[in-house]
């Protein structure tokens, strides 16, 4: 007597590698490796610890900020307000660290009069959450688009910036404030280090909590969020929130480096970190990325200003290739998705 045989279970598809979709998919850290590649083969100089360390310095200050500006542009929103309010911050900062503006134009170490490191730290984290709650409310509550309520951040936090200080820098700080932007730690610059660490806390964040997951869901299907009991309004806020601290902490990293605080200070800077942040892999229209890819992209822009100054490439044609390379991430992110949506 003959078993019946069942029918074999049928095949699962093989799946190909898709190099196309490899290169679309890990084209900012793949870039990057190029361009380093590139710049040290033509600048020996490129590759000096002196430079390195250079770079990473000047990535650590938009890079901290382009870390916020992904929690806000994951929840579909943006930020056009973040040099603005890093001017503001470090102007804040500066002022309660020296006490006053009666001795504003005071270079030295010796100047010591004023208030403790952590009351100015403290001062200018409290304008970057005030500000950044006060965006975060009118995008929330009023329905006003982030994109007009930032810009409307960026005239006016420029405006009370240039007001706070009557136009002029204040400098000249102590040494354990400048030692925050200009000192080490072994070889590596401070800066460098509270970036890794932001970055980490970050990472970790967005990856393996609810908040992260939250700020996912909102961003990739807002109604769909509500539903499922998200509270949508909170995390919107939320982000904000966390993009004003992050130009807190930018601001009084930058003013201990330079040794003084500007009211013209981050001019231009919004178009960089949302330019690291895109180029990074963050979909514009919310729900995709990360801080890898955050952080892949401040050094990629790092490494591309520094290798052209180091070929005295003329500035403007920096700005071009940059804008270049932005509109070109944008144009991969989305035939990557397309490909995606394909298979």
């Amino acid at each position: 007597m003959s078993q019946a045989t069942s029918p074999a279970a049928p095949k699962a598809p093989e799946r190909r590698f898709d190099a196309i979709q490899f290169i679309a998919t890990y084209a900012a850290p793949l870039f990057l490796i190029a361009l380093v590649a590139v710049f040290a083969i033509i600048e020996p100089r490129f590759l000096y610890p002196l430079n390195v360390f250079n770079v990473l310095r000047q990535v650590s200050i938009s890079g901290l900020i382009a870390i916020g500006m992904t929690f806000v542009i994951l929840t579909a929103g943006i930020d056009l307000s973040v040099g603005s309010l890093m001017a503001l911050a470090g102007l804040v900062c500066a002022y309660v660290s020296k006490g006053g503006l009666q001795d504003r134009f005071a270079i030295g170490a010796a100047d010591t009069a004023g208030h403790p490191l952590f009351l100015a730290v403290a001062a200018a984290l409290a304008v970057g959450i005030l500000c950044g709650a006060l965006q975060g409310l009118v995008v929330t509550r009023l329905k006003v688009p982030p994109f007009v309520v930032t810009l409307g951040g960026l005239t006016a936090f420029r405006g009370a910036a240039l007001l706070f200080s009557g136009g002029g820098p204040i400098s000249g700080f102590s040494a354990d404030f400048t030692w925050w932007g200009q000192g080490r730690i072994g070889m590596v610059p401070v800066p460098v280090i509270i970036f890794v660490v932001v970055a980490a806390i970050a990472h970790l964040v967005l990856r393996y909590t609810a908040f992260g997951k939250h700020v996912y869901a909102t961003g990739g299907n807002l109604r769909a969020a509500e539903l499922n009991g998200v509270p949508t309004r909170r995390i919107v806020l939320l982000v904000y929130v966390i993009s004003g601290l992050s130009c807190a902490l930018a601001a009084f990293l930058l003013t201990a480096r330079l040794n003084s605080a500007e009211a013209v200070a981050g001019l231009g800077l919004e178009l960089t970190v949302i330019a690291a942040v895109v180029i990074g892999g963050t979909s514009l229209f919310g729900g995709v990325g990360g801080i890898f890819g955050t952080v892949v992209g401040a050094l990629l822009i790092g490494v591309l200003t520094n290798g052209l100054v180091l070929l005295n490439v003329s500035s403007f044609v920096q700005q071009i290739v940059i804008g270049v390379i932005l509109v070109a991430a944008v144009a991969l992110d989305q035939f990557a998705a397309g490909r995606r949506l394909a298979q």
